[in-house]
């Protein structure tokens, strides 16, 4: 099996040269799906997979704008339309320095399957720019979002492709973009979700990647009898994945101890309880502060700068029993992941998209723990988005605790999904559930709509 993995693989790293990330989410999901083709003959014969793997289309353009000063400033746009099998494409937008084609095409790849864990109907997409929101004025964001935009509005609609955002694009560019699509347009459709509740967003949007990343670690942990009832978790990132992991942890009964950005980590180990909480939300959300600022005001925190040439990020040697990293990309590498185990962590719930790099993937799986993939534990996100489409459709609103209980069916839903297709004796391997299961929908609805 190693051997058709490796020759598969081969094929998608000709093809797609550079793009480390994108090799690293496929493989992860071709080690999983190999031995499940091979025992159903009818995906291999349609060649399912090396079409999964290549993107339906990918848009790339140039986004001029002006800056305060006067200058012009060039930078470049894209979206991944990945595939659209069962529902128009779905996924966020990222404006970050670090966006290329490779960064974009994983998550895109990634979305196929979370988007078919939900149980509802939507494809895969995503999209973004290395524009950097950070240090830009209000107006200058403005700018860049309507020319994006005015390039973009043309691919996209509530029937063909509907974005969301995603790291750096939080509310406000969400505003701006959706102005600007209903200027171009002349029409008021829901075809970004993540907008604002006087125009067509959805109650509980902004908490719902971290809510749903802790009812998945919930679900994964009542498969041992067990809560969140007095556990210590250690959570990275501020933003909102970050934020809304805090507050539904504390919800159900355990105590958060660590935040981060790109600076560094705060440790607190007597809990980041609300009034803290809501001290990190005007922080970044509103000041756009750095985290280091928690120590000026909570001195009994600890505040570790972030040092790359360490080989390990400190927030993840601190005892505890879960960690829902929520910050970015291969964030825990097999160093993070062997502390986290020695510190006595049995759960890890992914709030964001592959943070964890496949060996650190490798040791949670040897030690067997409960460990939730980001697929399958952030898919609340996207979920909630979906039913912000729903509401849109149908031009209503749901109160707060309807799509709460919603978002929590979901989640429970997924993790069924995880446990029917990843259980091997006792033990749950959830990576191997959830890229099955996901791609069980997906597969069956290319098969039934032909070589197209």
């Amino acid at each position: 099996m190693a051997g058709a993995v490796s020759e598969f693989m081969e094929r998608i790293v000709a093809k797609n040269p550079g793009e480390i990330e994108f090799h690293q989410a496929v493989e992860e999901v071709v080690e999983s799906l190999m031995p499940f083709i091979d025992k159903h003959p009818k995906y291999r014969k349609a060649k399912i997979l090396e079409r999964i793997c290549e993107p339906e289309r990918v848009l790339m353009f140039r986004v001029p704008w002006v800056d305060d000063s006067g200058e012009v400033q060039v930078n470049r746009g894209f979206r991944i339309e990945m595939n659209s099998a069962i529902g128009p494409y779905k996924g966020g937008l990222r404006f970050h320095p670090t966006v290329y084609l490779g960064i974009l095409k994983f998550l895109a790849f990634e979305q196929v399957f979370k988007n078919s864990l939900t149980t509802l109907p939507m494809g895969g997409g995503k999209g973004g720019s290395d524009f950097d929101p950070k240090g830009k004025s209000d107006l200058e964001v403005m700018r860049f979002c309507q020319a994006f935009m005015s390039e973009l509005f043309r691919h996209i609609g509530g029937n063909t492709d509907v974005p969301a955002g995603d790291i750096g694009v939080g509310g406000r560019e969400i505003g701006f973009l959706f102005g600007q699509y209903k200027k171009l347009r002349n029409e008021f459709v829901g075809v970004l979700t993540g907008k604002g509740l006087g125009w067509g967003g959805s109650l509980i949007r902004p908490e719902a990647t971290g809510y749903g990343a802790t009812y998945f670690a919930a679900e994964m942990l009542k498969t041992r009898n067990d809560s969140f009832a007095g556990k210590t978790c250690l959570v990275s990132g501020s933003g909102n994945v970050a934020q809304y992991t805090i507050e539904k942890v504390l919800d159900l009964g355990g105590k958060c101890v660590t935040v981060s950005d790109s600076t560094g980590h705060i440790y607190d180990e007597r809990g980041i309880d609300r009034t803290k909480l809501a001290f990190i939300m005007d922080l970044k959300n509103t000041r756009r502060g750095r985290i280091k600022e928690y120590t000026d005001k909570y001195p009994e925190a600890v505040y570790t700068p972030m040092d790359p040439d360490l080989g390990y990020n400190p927030i993840w040697n601190h005892k505890a029993d879960c960690a829902f990293p929520s910050a970015t990309q291969n964030e825990i590498n097999e160093k993070d992941a062997a502390n986290l185990v020695k510190n006595g962590v049995y759960v890890v719930s992914e709030g964001a998209n592959m943070p964890s790099t496949p060996e650190a993937v490798n040791v949670f799986l040897d030690k067997k723990i409960l460990y939730g993939p980001g697929k399958a534990a952030n898919a609340g996100g996207v979920a909630t988005s979906g039913l912000e489409m729903s509401q849109n459709s149908i031009r209503l609103t749901w109160t707060r605790e309807e799509v709460d209980n919603r978002l929590r069916g979901i989640m429970k839903a997924i993790h069924d999904q995880c446990v029917e297709y990843g259980t091997d004796g006792k033990f749950v391997n959830y990576v191997k559930g959830a890229n099955i299961a996901g791609f069980v929908k997906v597969a069956d609805a290319m098969l039934d709509q032909g070589i197209v």
